[in-house]
């Protein structure tokens, strides 16, 4: 009968009789001791599920806030609290306990990136309105050169033909530029610029921008072979008030890829 009893304890089965090591956290020395006998008590499959079960449970009861004031005012509370979490516990409850934890944890995880993905679909779908709205606002030519200036070397210049074909005046237009040549896959250049708009731009209009950055910027500094080709894509335009009328930019390539990322890892289509 003591046979059986002993081979139930070890099988992990909790019955009357059945004695295990507990932590004491009494003092640094004993929480340190009893840890120790604690882990040595059980099964080797076991030991190293109990090293990630105590991390798991010390570090849910630190917080950062707690930690600031305890320095600040010289006392040990969130200690304190992780003590209380492992004191007089067994290796298997600290195992249950933080297996508890975990749940709760990748619970709390699923429904924040839930949350995330809506917001982000939301993002994507008024960014794809806008995208079709900003097709109204077209680029009729668009071209890159340098221009020679005497004792100034070179001066990068974007030249633009536009034509407002949305039902809205537009003050100041948004863009991304990509420097290319045929067949090769990397451009030479891709930067975002705006050109607020004298007098603006009315419905119906058309206008021609020979635009200047900085030559010190990228585009001063880009060396691209005559074959390279220049387009545009407009990404906001703001209304008469300055306000944006409709913008792709609240949602980009990096929204894009931890959208993909998001759905992925929960099983989103």
């Amino acid at each position: 009968m003591r046979q059986i009893s002993v081979f139930l304890c070890l099988g992990f089965l909790f019955i009357t009789g059945c004695s295990r090591p507990k932590i004491d956290a009494t003092s640094d020395e004993t929480l340190k001791t009893s840890i120790e006998k604690v882990r040595e008590s059980l099964p080797e499959g076991k030991r190293k599920e109990f090293d990630e079960a105590i991390q798991v449970l010390a570090f849910s009861n630190l917080d950062l806030g707690t930690m600031f004031s305890d320095a600040m005012s010289g006392t040990n509370k969130s200690v304190s609290s992780m003590k209380e979490a492992l004191s007089g516990k067994t290796g298997f409850e600290i195992i249950q306990d933080a297996e508890k934890i975990k749940v709760e944890r990748q619970s709390k995880e699923r429904e924040q990136a839930l949350q995330e993905i809506k917001e982000l679909e939301e993002k994507r779908m008024k960014a794809e309105e806008a995208r079709s709205q900003l097709s109204s606002f077209k680029i009729i030519r668009s071209r890159f050169y340098k221009r020679t200036r005497e004792y100034l070397g070179p001066e990068p210049i974007i030249e633009l033909t536009v034509q407002n074909d949305t039902k809205l005046p537009v003050s100041r237009a948004y863009f991304t530029g990509t420097l290319a040549s045929p067949g090769r896959a990397v451009p030479w250049l891709k930067d975002q610029f705006n050109y607020e708009i004298s007098g603006g731009l009315e419905p119906g209009e058309k206008a021609t921008w020979r635009l200047a950055p900085n030559m010190f910027s990228d585009w001063g500094k880009v060396e691209a072979p005559k074959d390279a080709v220049l387009t545009i894509e407009v990404e906001q335009l703001d209304g008469a008030d300055g306000e944006a009328l409709f913008s792709t930019r609240n949602f980009d390539d990096e929204d894009m890829d931890r959208l993909a990322s998001l759905k992925k890892e929960y099983g989103i289509q």
